[in-house]
């Protein structure tokens, strides 16, 4: 709920002030995705947020079975050494299901990660400079970014290119 304050213009002597009611524990916590096709034709993004509430182990695992319902065959997961990523819970759930294969990234390395590139795009470009007062505007606002980002095939192309990874689009 707290601004992310970014540089903006404003006439000279004309300060631009950016108020906020916001406390730093009212937040919503978001799981993202990014997929790409077999043949590399397209660039997928999925997102699920909780609102007031961090992301769990279950969560987690609610999260890989939906995105199993839309993806077809084995399965690729390249996601960072958080430990809710290795946690019991998360690790009984891949053990029984063998067409989900896990990678992780190096550690310290958020530059290889595509997903950290949707995040940033969304958090400091359309999101920041906005007093946002209530946490459902604020799963609003994060909501419509999305739905922006999601079906644009060159902005999550430019993800994918941003990172670090050998990947040919």
């Amino acid at each position: 709920m707290l601004p992310l304050v970014r540089r903006t213009w404003a006439p000279r002597g004309q300060t631009p002030v950016l108020t906020h009611r916001g406390r730093h524990y009212e937040k919503v916590s978001g799981i993202g995705a990014l997929t790409i096709s077999p043949h590399r034709r397209r660039i997928g993004c999925y997102l699920h947020l909780y609102p007031a509430a961090d992301i769990s182990q279950e969560a987690v695992v609610w999260f890989l079975r939906d995105l199993m319902k839309h993806l077809r065959g084995p399965i690729i997961v390249i996601w960072d050494r958080w430990n809710v990523h290795r946690g019991r819970i998360v690790r009984q759930f891949l053990e029984r299901r063998r067409h989900l294969q896990v990678e992780y990234f190096p550690p310290y390395a958020p530059e290889l990660n595509p997903q950290e590139q949707c995040w940033q795009t969304m958090k400091y470009q359309r999101l920041a400079n906005h007093g946002i007062t209530e946490l459902d505007s604020l799963e609003s606002a994060v909501s419509d970014e999305y739905r922006r980002i999601y079906t644009n095939q060159p902005t999550l192309r430019s993800f994918i290119r941003a990172s670090k990874l050998p990947i040919r689009l």
